[in-house]
């Protein structure tokens, strides 16, 4: 019979703040992937999709602003940078997009 008291750390259970923050990082990860910033993880080409970049930021927006009241300072100040970040790259990108570059 197996020793419950082997060298295998605790199970802890799920927390549920920890998903959101990894859910918001792939957002963003997927953001700048479909803006043409960052190489597709699938693929290894650049891809530029605004449409769809454009939905992973608001998303991650919306991830962001639902856990926010959880965060610490440094946190909050994180996640605000990071999604003003993906706002203003998105602006760069669709007027790019729009002058034929």
């Amino acid at each position: 019979m197996a020793d419950a008291t082997s060298d295998q750390p605790p199970v802890e259970p799920v927390d549920v703040y920890a998903i959101i923050m990894l859910w918001l990082d792939q957002m963003a990860g997927i953001a700048w992937q479909k803006m043409g910033l960052q190489p597709d993880m699938a693929t290894g080409q650049i891809a530029k999709d605004l449409k769809q970049a454009k939905t992973a930021i608001d998303v991650a927006a919306g991830l962001a602003a639902f856990i926010e009241p959880e965060l610490d300072q440094s946190d909050k100040r994180r996640i605000h940078n990071l999604v003003t970040d993906l706002r203003m790259n998105f602006v760069q990108q669709s007027e790019s997009d729009g002058d034929g570059s």
